[in-house]
């Protein structure tokens, strides 16, 4: 996903998420990027700090320093890229940023003669760079060829934080450990119906699509991964229906209109109103068992799994179905 494809806007919750992934925290709530060894991974250095911000620092770990300045279109247009690929890289590498203008002794020491120019550096000493406003999967292969893959990433870790970002309403921040997890592991399905859904809900149904598309073929039957298939087919299947006045109005015309309420309860859960949705398939059911060849019960029951097992409405709606089928 990269900046022009992503859904999601920015978040300025009052909560904090921390998450260790990779060996160091791969996201934080409230438009903070991740800390590494006690500090920001994004920051302002000078002249008088570059030694201690990253000649010491990169003994620890790979540090990038991007060179720029305040009249530099490419500089601009490369920083929130370059950002965000290292917020994602979970604190595998550290980025500082040297305006030249105000400290240009640095830059000319390094025979820097453009910008925006990345320079990376381990143990004290420059190994890697590249200049220009490159596109986001070059900087992601460079990090990779400073920092490695990384190993061991702590993917259950990570993804609670996700769960509590979402929980907060804070999509942006889920979405970027979603998207950090699957970075290291492309194939996690937890993390795939993650950002698939997210998608949805954000209104980029072809995007969460096209991330459902990447789970390899044995895993692209998981309950996950079905769920959010479950809820686009719904979504799809509801853009068609109409206007759910005139359903309304059909209804209080004529309560037995099945076709009328069932269409009306595909509209509801398209628009988040599920417990109304359950409720008039659960009247279709009690009313005319046989309708439509029981296809308010089937309806129901897709709409459980699209919801989850765990779903309160799910449950709810569930022992009521039981009731009814078996009272």
């Amino acid at each position: 996903m990269n900046n022009q494809d992503n859904s999601f806007g920015g978040a300025g919750n009052s909560y904090t998420t921390n998450v260790t992934y990779g060996g160091q925290p791969a996201a934080q709530g409230n438009g903070v990027l991740p800390e590494t060894a006690g500090a920001q991974a994004v920051k302002d250095t000078t002249t008088a700090t570059f030694a201690a911000d990253v000649l010491q620092e990169s003994r620890r770990q790979p540090v990038l320093v991007d060179f720029w300045a305040p009249w530099c279109g490419p500089c601009k247009q490369l920083a929130p890229v370059l950002e965000k690929v290292v917020q994602a890289a979970g604190g595998r590498v550290r980025l500082v940023k040297m305006n030249i203008d105000d400290h240009p002794s640095i830059a000319g020491q390094l025979g820097i003669q453009s910008i925006p120019a990345v320079i990376a550096f381990k143990d004290g000493q420059p190994v890697d760079g590249f200049m220009g406003a490159v596109p986001e999967s070059q900087i992601r292969e460079f990090i990779d060829r400073v920092a490695g893959k990384g190993a061991g990433p702590q993917v259950e870790e990570a993804l609670a934080a996700a769960a509590e970002a979402r929980e907060a309403g804070d999509a942006q921040t889920a979405a970027a450990i979603f998207d950090a997890v699957l970075q290291q592991a492309p194939d996690n399905v937890d993390a795939l119906a993650g950002l698939a859904e997210l998608l949805f809900e954000a209104g980029d149904a072809a995007g969460a699509e096209e991330v459902l598309g990447r789970a390899p073929a044995d895993k692209a039957g998981a309950p996950a991964l079905a769920a959010v298939r479950a809820k686009l087919a719904l979504a799809a299947q509801a853009a068609s229906l109409g206007d759910p006045k005139e359903l309304e109005a059909r209804l209080a015309a004529n309560p037995k209109d099945h076709q009328a309420r069932f269409d009306l309860a595909m509209i509801q859960n398209a628009l988040g109103d599920r417990a109304a949705a359950a409720d008039n398939l659960l009247e279709i059911v009690k009313a005319d068992r046989g309708w439509n060849d029981d296809g308010a019960r089937a309806q129901l029951l897709q709409l459980f799994e699209a919801w989850g097992m765990a779903d309160e409405v799910t449950l709810a709606s569930r022992r009521k179905l039981s009731s009814l089928l078996f009272s």
